[in-house]
């Protein structure tokens, strides 16, 4: 394993960003920056060898600290939306910025994605990477409590990237925490990810009203063009579903049972089977996803607009994320998981990507 740090840019207010770059000896790395500990790289070889990005990204700082669609941030301190920017805990209802019409998005117009982050980088026998750590203060955009925060992103020899989230409260408070990566296994400068092959072993989604609020509704996928359990192409059902941005239920959601996301009874994400593969015929790459989390955001980059990249703009359907998570909207939604994080308990979930080729 070979771990790099450097300086990645300074802000307009004359901060630092530090940059630290992972790589292992079948050619994956990853290259991850202080500012909103984000993952700004991650390059693998193709069939024939061939080391590509496979992430969309800025061509420099300044493009991130600019305003960005969440391109490989953690994103929080409750990622997706919440309704009407407004919840109720304890009695007391809390408001929220709204950025994003009528909801909160992401933990607001100064989540944690534009805040800068302690930045520690590690070196372990056949895995390295990089500790994030952040302190969100009582009220910050809103939210309760003061809330200490560790995400850590590990790759190893066996080209495994792991996203690790811990944190812990002094009040009680929502929290629901992921990153925003969007993926193009073909490499995102050559073409959309209509032709990308997908499958799903999610058994459910959640149906959203006109402005992306889950309806409360917990849906089956049969005879929908939400269904990918059997595996097939993301433009085969994208102009059925108006495109993607729901939230799938993964094998870890467990009806009926409270606080899944806010629980210390954290396990290792390799133990499910993977909730999702991904992959792309032309190129050979494919990525099997697991997760501890209930659920999974299927966003299909529909909002891409001559947003600018590495080499240049980016249009609808360049990428597409996969942000695992509890459900969105969940303080508003009591039939769904619990995001509620409480005193004395430790918020801890992991999310693992396998980097592979097609057989």
């Amino acid at each position: 394993m070979i771990i790099e740090g450097k300086t990645y840019g300074k802000t307009v207010s004359g901060d630092r960003i530090d940059r630290v770059t992972v790589s292992n000896s079948s050619g994956l790395s990853i290259s991850a920056i202080s500012y909103g500990a984000t993952l700004i790289s991650v390059k693998t070889p193709d069939r024939d060898g061939n080391i590509e990005e496979i992430t969309l990204g800025k061509s420099d700082f300044s493009g991130y600290e600019d305003g960005h669609p969440y391109f490989g941030s953690t994103v929080g301190r409750v990622c997706n939306r919440i309704a009407n920017g407004k919840f109720s805990l304890g009695g007391i209802e809390y408001s929220l910025p709204k950025n994003n019409g009528p909801n909160c998005l992401h933990g607001g117009p100064n989540g944690f994605d534009k805040m800068i982050w302690d930045i520690f980088p590690f070196k372990e026998e056949k895995k390295a990477g990089v500790k994030f750590s952040y302190i969100s203060a009582d009220g910050e955009e809103g939210f309760p409590g003061t809330l200490d925060i560790m995400v850590t992103y590990t790759l190893t020899e066996d080209s495994e990237l792991l996203f690790d989230y811990e944190a812990v409260c002094d009040m009680a408070t929502p929290v629901n925490l992921t990153n925003h990566v969007y993926w193009n296994l073909s490499g995102p400068e050559s073409t959309d990810i209509l032709n990308h092959r997908l499958k799903l072993n999610c058994e459910s989604f959640l149906p959203v009203n006109e402005v992306m609020i889950p309806t409360g509704e917990i849906k089956d996928v049969t005879g929908t063009p939400f269904d990918f359990r059997k595996e097939k192409t993301i433009g085969s059902g994208i102009d059925e579903a108006g495109g993607y941005d729901h939230c799938f239920t993964t094998s870890c959601y467990k009806p009926g049972e409270d606080g899944l996301s806010a629980s210390e009874n954290c396990f290792p994400a390799s133990e499910n089977e993977p909730f999702a593969v991904l992959s792309d015929g032309e190129t050979g790459r494919k990525l099997e996803l697991f997760t501890s989390q209930p659920g999974v955001q299927l966003y299909s980059g529909n909002f891409l607009n001559k947003e600018p990249g590495r080499l240049g703009d980016y249009s609808t359907h360049s990428g597409l994320c996969l942000e695992t998570q509890n459900f969105p909207d969940s303080p508003n939604q009591p039939n769904f998981p619990s995001s509620i994080l409480l005193p004395g308990k430790n918020y801890k979930h992991q999310t693992m990507i396998r980097f592979g080729i097609v057989k």
